[in-house]
């Protein structure tokens, strides 16, 4: 075999050797994720559990009661290995949700992304965490507290159990308090305009003693079909008749 021959081998192994050694993109990583489905069960919390993996490996969010952070490392575009995690040393009243996701971080090593979707597991065993690639619209995963209503100042009842309030979650769905009941549903958000599903669930409290107006707060979403904000003020409105409700957003944590 000449020299010129075998020259031109060695270049064709180098360059089959490139392509296989060829990186895999994982950028679809490097978002926030909500956590939605814990241990084969729905997450319902107030605000948004979540992780925020970034393109330098590093890993933040919140998990339940405290801010995490750490690093995380990626091989052979499936298998994912969490480092270095540490918390921030809040104590709150229910601790045993944020213990199950820092188990379930520090056990997993396998992950897909699919639809938008993060799943963690082992190895290829059933999924032990599945989270929605969070929304970035400025409304959503927010504490809207009420601050309006049909023009008037709102103030809170001396025996209410909290202020009435909503929150849009990345999954379109919302839920909230009216003042004697609490209320989910799902929502429809498209630039700059939010229609809200009509058929609300609310427990069913009787609360005779406080002066609240639950039907008043709930016929806002029914009428509501856009809305406007400003920093931290959120304004409900109507087409047809104007301004319904204005509210202010008060941090998770």
């Amino acid at each position: 075999m000449n020299r010129l021959m075998i020259l031109m081998l060695v270049s064709l192994f180098a360059s089959c050797g490139t392509i296989n050694k060829k990186k895999i993109d994982n950028s679809a990583l490097h978002t926030k994720w909500e956590l939605t489905i814990l241990n084969g069960q729905p997450i319902s919390t107030e605000g948004p559990i979540y992780l925020e993996l970034t393109d330098d490996n590093k890993i933040g969010g919140f998990v339940g009661c405290n801010r995490i952070t750490g690093t995380f490392t990626v091989e052979n575009g499936s298998q994912i290995h969490f480092t270095q995690l540490a918390t921030t040393r809040m104590a709150c009243h229910e601790m045993e949700l944020e213990t199950e996701i820092l188990q379930m971080l520090n056990s997993v090593n396998n992950f897909t992304v699919v639809d938008n979707n993060l799943v963690l597991s082992i190895g290829h065993g059933d999924p032990l965490a599945t989270f929605l690639k969070m929304s970035d619209n400025e409304i959503v995963n927010k504490y809207w507290k009420l601050k309006m209503l049909d023009g008037q100042k709102v103030e809170m009842a001396e025996n209410q159990e909290r202020e009435q309030y909503f929150i849009l979650k990345s999954d379109s769905t919302i839920s909230g308090f009216a003042g004697c009941n609490h209320f989910n549903g799902s929502y429809e958000l498209v630039e700059g305009n939010i229609t809200f599903n009509e058929n609300m669930a609310m427990t069913m409290m009787a609360c005779p003693d406080v002066d609240v107006d639950e039907s008043a707060f709930i016929k806002v979403f029914e009428l509501t079909d856009n809305y406007t904000i400003d920093g931290d003020t959120l304004s409900l409105n109507s087409n047809k008749t104007g301004l319904l409700a204005v509210f202010e957003a008060v941090n998770f944590h």
